[in-house]
């Protein structure tokens, strides 16, 4: 128990550091284009944060969280293009373009910033809590609700695709100003921005590490071990797994809106299979049973498709591909199991310290 304790008091310590080194950015970045791309780092963090709670601690593989991410950017790009139009102009130029001659029913709520703002975060989560709810009492899970995500998300990007009257088609939208919150600007380029993500980020796994450390974070685990069990056991199987999809779609949806806060630009290319799949490969390289180790692996590709995605234009896909073809057979837990590796041998090296009640075995990095 003693080392137990230890371990999560250590988890908590490496949290601390690590959001820690995360503040100080602002502080020594002057260059608002770098502070900018590490902005978006952060949601890109948050989204590999979704898929480890989900994934790696609830054990639903998903496929289309993009869904929830596209679903909350769009929802963000439609209130911040609102607040470019005036009572004399209310409908877009790309409306305009599309023979539209009045305002959508669709994009009247947008109208309001701060009801905006909850239905870019609502309409999602609430997608998830519908449909994850569906699946999940029909038993459906592993491989198949892997593919009925992925079928669901190409559903909705042929459907955002199809209805340019009213989304923009392939051109996606384009909000011409900054977001404004509170009469305030938040320039995408300024260190407000990144506190803004930064905080979500932090807040986010905040939440998701206080969730598996709970009673109900280790029923949820149970479940990803053996669901039947746990159903003998009296559990609601499929009120936990609906939970948990639903969370970590809530997650997704707050990244989307910042996204599009960073970047003033959203289009059916973040509803793509594709990029889905990425998130995916972030936890996997990273380790989707650790919540830290997830953000650095998408902290990690993507940095890497940065700087080097141009020099290996041609072969990068093959490239990451390759690495994570390589982390999968030698690291299973990914990059964060050197983490439980190290502490392995620290404590052989130290032989004052208790062994642990499992016989040595430590906990995952979560």
């Amino acid at each position: 128990m003693r080392n137990l304790y230890h371990n999560k008091i250590a988890q908590w310590v490496v949290y601390v550091a690590f959001f820690a080194a995360l503040a100080i950015i602002p502080v020594t970045v002057s260059d608002s284009f770098l502070l900018n791309q590490l902005s978006t780092y952060g949601v890109y963090g948050m989204l590999a944060l979704s898929i480890s709670l989900c994934w790696g601690f609830g054990g639903i593989l998903n496929l289309g969280q993009g869904i929830a991410f596209g679903l909350g950017a769009y929802g963000m790009a439609m209130t911040m293009q609102m607040q470019s139009q005036t009572e004399s102009n209310p409908i877009p130029p790309f409306m305009l373009n599309n023979s539209l001659d009045h305002l959508p029913m669709l994009w009247q709520p947008f109208q309001s910033t701060a009801f905006g703002l909850i239905l870019a975060v609502a309409v999602p989560t609430l997608f998830c809590a519908v449909f994850g709810g569906i699946m999940f009492r029909a038993r459906v899970s592993g491989p198949f609700f892997a593919i009925m995500t992925l079928a669901m998300l190409s559903a909705f990007y042929t459907i955002i695709l199809d209805r340019q009257a009213y989304t923009g088609g392939v051109n996606g939208l384009t909000p011409p100003s900054a977001f404004q919150f509170a009469g305030v600007e938040i320039d995408p380029y300024s260190p407000t921005a990144y506190w803004v993500v930064f905080g979500f980020l932090m807040g986010a796994t905040l939440v998701a590490k206080l969730i598996t450390q709970s009673s109900f974070g280790l029923v949820a685990q149970a479940i990803r071990e053996d669901s039947e069990r746990v159903r003998f056991l009296g559990y609601s199987v499929a009120g936990y797994e609906t939970v948990i999809y639903t969370i970590s779609g809530l997650i997704a949806a707050i990244a989307g809106c910042c996204w599009v806060m960073l970047v003033q630009y959203v289009s059916p290319a973040q509803l793509d299979v594709g990029f889905s799949l990425s998130m995916v490969i972030w936890a996997a390289i990273g380790g989707r049973h650790s919540l830290l180790g997830s953000i650095l692996g998408a902290f990690i590709i993507q940095g890497a498709q940065s700087y080097l995605g141009d020099t290996f234009l041609a072969t990068w896909l093959l490239i990451l591909g390759g690495f994570f073809i390589v982390v999968v057979r030698f690291l299973p837990n990914g990059l964060a199991s050197l983490v439980e590796t190290g502490l392995g041998l620290f404590e052989r090296r130290n032989p004052t310290s208790s062994p642990a009640p499992d016989g040595g075995r430590h906990m995952p990095a979560e």
